[in-house]
């Protein structure tokens, strides 16, 4: 059998680019650099391509496969990465096969030897698979078109999600110098950039860097006062019956939350490394075949899912960076559909993260950048102004107007007040009780509580005993809170999270440094998802007949009983997008249904007649 037969429908137009999209995944035109990219890599040219997640990274590589002689090598860290991407493309109707550790040993050997046949387009490989002795042997002796490395930031010891075994992938520029290599991540700040260029051997070789926005994303931080209540309300407010993804980062605290959302009717199921393989094998796929289920994992959880429908990404813990954190929250609203990146932070946060980075092995350089990478994602939490500025400013991308109009800060606007006394006090008080305490003594200290601690150490006779009493202790935690995130104090591990005074701390004791505060807010400041954005609505609805409720509905079903029948995700049949097109469409022909977008020709082939029929009983 011939190599690239996804090619053969495509009526003589082959070796076009924009023909093979429309013919074969069903779009009718590339967004932003994709054009670009796909032309360069096709021409046998090496790159970096950054774009965020939903932005049709997969294209990039997917396309050049199917373009040039041969078959793509596609070096992806996850299984579930490779199995939802290669079902989405026999779905296609693309030749596309992996190789991991869930192959038998026949069912390796027939995957090689379709390779060797030139029977596949795409072939997903582990880094570790391919490492291996008899993986590079096989290549060697394949006609292969190019080499992509997916999440490759792995690459990079200064990434958020280090992968030592993609260290091993720097052998691919030796071994095979003339087969084109193409790099693509999510995320990457200038640092992680060029440890993947040179560790990849593409030094050189063009960049491409998308936008980092994500317009459809509704980024919201809160004070964590009752988490687990927190979370209940904004998912029972905001995101009922819907599809979304809570980050802990204890295996503890995961059962724990899903144990309480469950409890309070919100279908949610836990995810993490230390439950049995089965049963966390069929936590996934519930949530990711399944409507309006709630998946809590630990951060090992997300990393290559393509559910395109999730609808918010909810933290309880902070991430150790901003990259983890925009990486985090890119899994939701894949879709383009409007969609929440929810956070409840407070001090403790900060403590249990630069704990875990001065207990780590890791040298003396790596906690430093550790350091400055959680110092930024505090300060991402702690600013009165745009959240998503100071989120694109931190990849090095200008924003314009500083008021996207779907942030909290920008829909409700946080009170600032001069804090400089107020900080004089704190700073004052952490001095002269002898920078041995934690927030809480000191809060009492200030408040002038009598408890058994302040008393024990006379702290009760110091000149700073009760001259905050002005402010309450919610008040004195926001003033500690934010004091650490402008650097003029810090919690040391080492001492039981004593607060410190760092060498800024005197410009503002002497009044030459400004402190501007912000006020701690009342309580959830963004109460229902139909708050809207002053972009308007992310994701306006096409105008539909009365009866698009009811077409979606059957539609929905009919999706999950072929989902179900070739043991698929659903958006691997149709996509969300896809089937509100058709419903709002309504096409009566096969060329009508041709036009809507996702529908190549093969699914045209297998469900056209299928479709048109359900479209028809809905006019009926």
């Amino acid at each position: 059998m011939e190599a690239n037969t996804a090619l053969n429908s495509c009526s003589g137009t082959a070796r076009d680019a924009l023909s093979v999209l429309n013919h074969v995944f069903g779009l009718p035109a590339f967004r932003g650099a994709q054009e670009e990219i796909v032309r360069h890599v096709t021409d046998g040219g090496n790159c970096l391509v950054l774009m965020p997640t939903g932005g049709g990274k997969s294209l990039c590589y997917q396309l050049p496969s199917l373009l040039r002689e041969g078959c793509g090598i596609v070096v992806s860290p996850l299984i579930a990465l490779m199995r939802d991407q290669v079902a989405g493309l026999l779905e296609a109707g693309v030749n596309a096969a992996v190789l991991n550790s869930t192959l038998s040993f026949d069912e390796a050997s027939e995957v090689e030897r379709r390779l060797l046949a030139g029977d596949l387009d795409l072939l997903y490989v582990a880094p570790e698979r391919l490492l291996t002795p008899r993986c590079l042997t096989l290549l060697g002796q394949a006609n292969i078109a190019l080499f992509a490395i997916d999440e490759a930031h792995c690459v990079s010891q200064w990434g958020h999600d280090f992968r030592p075994e993609y260290i091993g992938l720097s052998m691919i520029a030796e071994r095979f110098p003339d087969v084109p290599r193409i790099a693509l991540t999510a995320t990457a700040d200038e640092m992680t950039r060029k440890e993947i260029i040179a560790r990849l051997g593409l030094a050189g070789a063009p960049s491409f860097v998308a936008s980092f926005d994500r317009p459809n994303i509704r980024y919201e931080i809160v004070e964590k006062q009752n988490a687990p209540a927190q979370l209940k309300a904004f998912i029972s407010e905001r995101h009922a019956g819907d599809a979304g993804i809570v980050y802990c980062l204890s295996r503890a605290k995961v059962e724990d939350t899903a144990a309480a959302l469950t409890s309070a009717g919100i279908p949610a199921l836990p995810y993490h490394a230390g439950l049995d393989a089965g049963l966390r094998a069929r936590n996934q796929d519930r949530f990711i075949n399944e409507d309006g289920v709630v998946i809590v994992a630990t951060i090992a959880f997300g990393m290559g899912i393509d559910k395109p429908d999730v609808r918010f990404v909810a933290h309880l813990d902070l991430p150790k960076s901003i990259e983890a954190y925009y990486q985090e929250t890119g899994r939701a609203g894949r879709d383009g559909k409007p969609s929440s990146a929810w956070m409840a932070y407070g001090l403790s946060d900060i403590v249990q993260q630069r704990r875990m980075i001065d207990e780590s092995t890791g040298a003396d350089a790596f906690k430093r950048v550790s350091i400055g990478k959680l110092d930024a994602l505090v300060a991402l939490a702690e600013t009165a102004g745009c959240r998503r500025s100071r989120l694109l400013g931190y990849f090095g991308e200008e924003v314009t107007g500083g008021n996207c109009g779907n942030c909290d800060n920008c829909l409700t606007p946080p009170q600032l007040r001069d804090g400089k006394v107020a900080a004089q006090k704190l700073l004052s008080c952490a001095y002269r009780t002898g920078q041995r305490f934690g927030a809480m003594h000191l809060i009492d200290v200030l408040v002038g509580r009598m408890t058994e601690k302040v008393t024990q150490f006379g702290h009760d006779k110091l000149t700073v005993f009760g001259i905050g009493n002005d402010l309450n202790e919610k008040q004195w935690r926001a003033v500690i809170r934010q004091l650490v995130a402008m650097g003029h104090l810090r919690a040391d591990s080492e001492a039981y999270n004593a607060l410190k005074l760092t060498e800024s701390a005197r410009g503002v004791l002497r009044g030459e440094t400004d402190i501007m505060l912000r006020e701690a807010a009342p309580g959830t400041r963004i109460r229902a998802s139909r708050a809207k954005s002053r972009r308007g609505d992310l994701a306006p609805r096409a105008e539909t007949k009365p009866a698009d409720a009811g077409l979606q509905a059957a539609l929905r079903a009919w999706r999950a009983d072929i989902a179900r029948q070739r043991s698929v995700p659903a958006y691997v049949v149709l996509h969300d997008s896809t089937i509100d097109g058709i419903a709002a469409a309504r096409p009566a022909t096969i060329n009508e249904l041709r036009n809507i977008p996702g529908i190549g020709d093969k699914k045209l082939e297998h469900y056209g007649d299928e479709l048109l029929a359900l479209v028809k009983a809905a006019d009926s």
